[in-house]
């Protein structure tokens, strides 16, 4: 066999390494087929062509085998006409049936785990002529099914026994003994052979070891100590028996008496086996002496050369792998290759590659792959799904999709672990399609890949809008009875929304409730959303409610989306107050599910709506607070019924003992504002005043802005002292809307200076904001820069996007080089440019001729 170095250099020359290891960062580059092709001049079709050939390489005796299990899976031992048609293809191989073919039929279905085939294999060898069934075949099916865990399996056999034709060819309680001590019923098997010395019968040395190492597995110490004197008494101790002792000693945790038992056989020149120092050195890995094993290890081929050691190198490999000690393990397997030849079997093979895999040390799983490859070691079953993985992770998806493809070429019966790979690996590639197929051939197989991958592949259907091969796997999944992840079920729902397909989502959504599956708070936003939009207001409102019954708090917003959307069928009022009592039935009276209502009915313009649940409230005893008092004043105030909101005002200020809230001010002044009623807001901020209240901000915005955009100046002038005159600061929305008017007209600095007076000198900041007036309509002049101008702004208010718009505006229509330069001043102080203000800049540009800057700043703002 040639060395790994030689097999990874030849490799690269002939399938295309396909990765390259940068040793200083530790990572892997997986070139695109393209780059490699040209690279190395091979491609992806050569690399499958090259891994198909390994597939195919198999022992010659395994062709008989295939064969063999071939015919005894697919005939059924319950039809009579199945069976006759198995014997007779069986019969056809030509097989010479022998003690040894049986074994190795029986050892082959073993690695497969094809038990039933085996059991069949067993009655068949057992009914020809000239066969008949020996202690070492009967050992070799128990065992079979001790692996296999089918301890009630083989208890029916042997009760079964007796009744057999077997019966007279093979000493009949030897085998019973064997079978009841493997099958971990060692009780019986002492009786029976305690009844067989009572009856003057024996063991023979090979049943006497069988029973040994079943009581030695099953920890029977005080019983091994009894068969090990009589056979040692009978004359029938030999290495098999020293094996099973040294075994026991491990089992006991008596690892140094079984160092030194071992070390006494060795010096005593008794013939030790590579497999009884498997046994030490075992023993010593699974107490984490592995120092020690290795020394003894290396002690003892330095001093015979004679035994073979391959069994304890693979113990060895085996527990250096477990313990997570690659590298060791790498460099034992390298040395001991190329010093010594040894090659561990496929399954060694297999368990290293399977760790390395799994710590994405994807370069050395590449190295054990053609050192296998290479030294014509025929892979199994777990090696090839494991070359799948790889490639899977390597990147290269195409080659192992085209690998999985012809998996009936030479029998690769893939894996849960590989159909997950393989699918989160199309689904990264946008294969969504091959994705899908690959997971229906994993459930035809009965794999189910993990909720992880499902909810991967859930996400690409759901992107992809593959709605069809979705609804499909939720109800493959829900018939089943297999869980998926409820972030899949919920992704699921709201793309089926999002694509105005809300029936379909409601109907997995209800089937998710019968099976008391709670849907995620975004689902049922989704839902509501979604039915609003179809005008089915009724399934929204139940869904409002279910919402509220599993845990979720509807938002205000929520309800106003249902309500809004109530509000639009043919009995709007019967269908409101129906959600209020169906929502007031499901919880405790509360402001809050009244306060909701009233907010949605004003937002949709039904005061009366508002003002029957404000009455309703009021009838289950609750005193309405302040937070319904606005909420109601402001559904009478976005209708517009302007009267109706001064009287409920009038109406509230006469049961208030301590005198109207400042808020309830401060709502009636902003409504009037939005309703385009200035002398009547005006005409409250006064009153507040007097009665000792500030009026807010917002008051202040929205009358300003109202009266501006009425271009009354004058009365913009007596607002703008008012608010001095109580010591308020400018905001950047009132300073805004003062300039941005300045720019459009000079009447607003005409009225400041016939009402306010113009003093130079003056440093409030509304005095100097009245010279900023006047600099934006063009009434005064001033030779400072741009960023003085700033500055003086920053006296005023602070700035913010909307300030150096406007300063914008006013450089690019005479000054375009400095509106560019404060465009980049203001990226530089973070301030994060609008739409607006690309659209000023690429007007001044036009307006300049710089047509080819204009479009450049037209590809930035897209």
């Amino acid at each position: 066999m040639l060395s790994l170095k030689h097999h990874v250099a030849k490799s690269r020359a002939l399938v295309s390494p396909l990765l390259l290891l940068n040793n200083n960062i530790k990572t892997i580059y997986i070139f695109s087929h393209s780059s490699y092709s040209t690279v190395v001049g091979a491609s992806a079709k050569d690399v499958v062509l090259s891994f198909k050939e390994w597939f195919g390489l198999k022992p010659r005796s395994s062709a008989v085998l295939d064969r063999v299990f071939q015919i005894l899976s697919t005939h059924d031992d319950e039809d009579s006409a199945s069976r006759f048609a198995a014997d007779q293809a069986l019969s056809e191989l030509g097989i010479r049936l022998t003690e040894s073919f049986a074994i190795q039929v029986l050892n082959y279905g073993k690695k497969t785990k094809d038990v039933l085939s085996c059991l069949k294999f067993f009655d068949w060898a057992g009914r020809q002529p000239h066969f008949h069934h020996t202690r070492a075949t009967f050992h070799a099916i128990f065992k079979l099914l001790h692996c296999a865990k089918l301890t009630p399996l083989m208890v029916d056999f042997l009760e079964n026994y007796k009744k057999d034709r077997y019966y007279h060819q093979v000493r009949f309680n030897d085998t019973l003994v064997m079978g009841y001590a493997l099958a971990g019923k060692p009780d019986i098997a002492l009786h029976l052979f305690g009844k067989m010395r009572f009856q003057g019968m024996d063991l023979d040395d090979y049943a006497y070891h069988v029973l040994l190492n079943a009581l030695v597995e099953q920890g029977c110490f005080d019983a091994v100590a009894v068969v090990s004197k009589q056979i040692s008494m009978r004359g029938f101790e030999n290495d098999v028996t020293r094996t099973i002792m040294l075994k026991c000693l491990c089992k006991q945790k008596k690892i140094d008496e079984a160092v030194e038992y071992f070390q006494q056989l060795v010096s005593g020149r008794e013939c030790v086996s590579g497999f009884m120092i498997g046994i030490v050195v075992d023993a010593l890995c699974k107490n984490s002496r592995f120092e020690q094993a290795g020394k003894l290890l290396e002690d003892f081929k330095d001093r015979d050369n004679v035994v073979k050691l391959e069994k304890a190198y693979d113990v060895w490999l085996r527990n250096l792998v477990r313990a997570g000690r690659l590298d060791l393990a790498l460099e034992f397997l390298k040395s001991k290759n190329s010093l010594e030849g040894y090659v561990p079997e496929v399954f060694r093979f297999n368990f290293l590659v399977s760790r390395l895999l799994k710590e994405n040390r994807l370069m050395e799983v590449f190295d054990l792959f053609m050192d296998m490859k290479e030294g014509q070691i025929s892979p199994d079953g777990v090696t090839m799904n494991t070359v799948l993985c790889f490639f899977c992770k390597a990147g290269m998806v195409d080659v192992a999709i085209e690998l999985y493809k012809s998996r009936s070429e030479f029998g690769l019966s893939p894996n849960g672990i590989v159909y997950n790979y393989l699918i989160n690996s199309l689904c990264g590639d946008g294969s969504t399609d091959e994705a899908y197929e690959v997971l229906k051939n994993s459930i035809d197989q009965g794999l189910f890949p993990g909720k992880k991958t499902l909810s991967i592949l859930a996400d690409a259907l759901c992107r992809d809008g593959k709605f069809e091969q979705m609804k499909d796997l939720v109800i493959f999944a829900l018939e089943r009875n297999i869980k998926l992840r409820d972030v899949t079920y919920d992704k699921f729902i709201s793309a089926l929304c999002k694509a105005n397909k809300v029936e379909v989502g409601y109907l997995i959504h209800s089937e998710l409730s019968r099976m008391n599956k709670v849907a995620s708070e975004n689902t049922y936003i989704q839902l509501i959303h979604g039915f609003n939009k179809s005008n089915r207001a009724d399934i929204a409102a139940r869904l409002l409610v279910e919402m509220e019954e599993n845990g979720h708090k509807p938002t205000r917003a929520l309800h106003r989306a249902v309500i809004r959307c109530l509000c639009n069928m043919e009995t709007p009022a019967k269908q409101f107050l129906q959600l209020l009592n169906m929502q007031l039935s499901h919880q405790e009276t509360n402001f809050q599910i009244y306060n909701f209502f009233i907010d949605g009915a004003g937002h949709v313009k039904r005061p009366d709506l508002a003002r029957a649940v404000y009455e309703l409230m009021q009838r289950s005893g609750l005193v309405p607070q302040l937070g319904s008092n606005i909420l109601m004043l402001q559904s009478y105030l976005k209708s517009g019924r302007i009267s109706d909101a001064l009287n409920f005002f009038n109406h509230l200020r006469l049961k208030e003992m301590n005198g109207i809230p400042r808020k309830l001010y401060n709502t009636l002044i902003v409504g009037l504002c939005k309703a385009m009623k200035a002398n009547l807001a005006w005409g409250f901020m006064r009153e507040m005043r007097h009665n000792g209240m500030y009026p807010s901000m917002e008051c202040y915005e929205e009358l300003i802005k109202l009266l501006c955009s009425t271009k009354n100046y004058d009365m913009v002038v007596g607002v703008m002292n008012h608010l001095e005159g109580h010591g308020r600061q400018v905001t950047s929305f009132i300073g805004n809307t003062l300039l941005l008017h300045a720019l459009k007209t000079r009447d607003l600095y005409e009225a400041w200076i016939r009402l306010r007076g113009m003093l130079i000198n003056e440093q409030s900041k509304i005095s100097l904001l009245g010279q900023l007036i006047g600099v934006f309509s063009g009434c005064i002049k001033v030779s400072q820069d741009i960023e003085g101008l700033q500055k003086m702004i920053e006296q005023c208010f602070p700035l913010d996007t909307y300030t150096y718009n406007i300063l914008l505006r006013r450089l690019s229509v005479s000054e375009i080089d400095h509106a560019c330069e404060l465009f980049n001043r203001m990226r530089r102080k973070g301030y994060e440019p609008d739409q607006w203000t690309f659209d000023i800049l690429k007007c001044g540009l036009y307006n300049c001729l710089r047509t080819d800057e204009a479009e450049r700043r037209l590809e930035e703002m897209f």
